[in-house]
This record gives C-alpha cells, structure tokens and sequence, in this order.
C-alpha cells in the first residue's frame, strides 16, 4: 500500500470502548489486516487517589465514548470499523471520515500514559497524621505538591506553630 495510514476517531455506545477496540482487533487478526488497521487505542490516564491513608491507581478514560483508530482509510477498512458492534461511526461530517492530524493525535495523549495524581486534601484543610515523628498529632494543611505527593501542614508543639512537611498517604482530613 502507498498510503499512509492516519489516526480517525470513532464514536462507541457509552461503555463499549473496551468491546469495540478488541472487536475491531480481533477482525484485523484474524482476516490478516495488519497493513490496514495498524492499531486500536482507548486514550486514559492513571489516576493516583490518596484517600484515608491508602494509595489507589485508576485507569480512567479521557474521551468517554470514543476510540481512536490508525488505519489506511479503504473501502474495506471503513466497512470493518463501521460495522463493528458498538461503533455508531466515524467523528466528522459527511459519510466519509476525517483524518486527526498530528498536532491533534499528540494533544490527545495517544502515544502516552498520562498519569494523574487526586488527594481530596486541599489548603486549609485539618488532617491527621499517622506515621513519622509528629505521628498522633492533627495540624493545618498549608500547601499541597501533587508532583512530589506531600504536604506542609502547620502543627502546633510546644505552644509553637511549627510547618512540617508529610506524605500525602500519612495524612488523613478530619471532619469538622
């Protein structure tokens, strides 16, 4: 084939992303299509949640209801992809789809893992710590750093306001 092949997005039934991706792989693997549809994506990221001391990875899908395709656009290749269960068609105006240029498909993330970290600790917040040398102690969030996954809380000791900095996973926010 002289054509290239390009990255088109299709739309799915809400939750069948999963069904239609490994649909659409299994068809290209067992009529021998690679040289089509080179490769099926479902853009996601990884979500770190830090929630009650316990670290949890999520996988969580960034276009719900869309799967990304990077295929050479034939007849037949548009016949597969289109007549799959759970695909409702391609993105774009019109019978014929359009192609995601690069600068789209980067911005997408679809080359990557995206990792993402969530704590539902924020500034002002008061926390319990567990762990380390002010362990048992309650004190008041004063900054965050997601990258870094801590925390400045300010804890008072000895009739003193003294900043500490603590592991994300070490602190638990308290209901007021």
């Amino acid at each position: 084939m002289s054509e290239t092949a390009k990255w088109y997005a299709i739309h799915t039934y809400s939750g069948y992303e999963k069904t239609v991706a490994d649909s659409i792989e299994k068809v290209v693997e067992n009529q021998k299509l690679h040289d089509l549809i080179s490769e099926v994506k479902i853009p996601v990221e990884i979500v770190t949640e830090i929630k009650n001391n316990k670290t949890v990875e999520v996988e969580r899908k960034l276009f719900p209801s869309y799967v990304l395709v990077k295929m050479v656009l034939t007849d037949e290749s548009w016949y597969i992809v289109r007549n799959t269960r759970g695909c409702t068609g391609f993105v774009g105006p019109g019978s014929k789809p359009v192609a995601l240029t690069d600068k789209e498909v980067a911005a997408l993330g679809v080359e990557e893992k995206k990792t993402v970290v969530e704590t539902n600790i924020k500034v002002g917040d008061t926390v319990a710590i567990s762990g380390g040398p002010v362990d048992g102690m309650t004190g008041t969030v004063r900054s965050v750093d997601i990258d870094s996954q801590t925390a400045e809380i300010v804890v008072s000791m000895f009739g003193r306001e003294t900043p500490a900095t603590i592991a994300l996973t070490q602190l638990t926010k308290v209901e007021n």
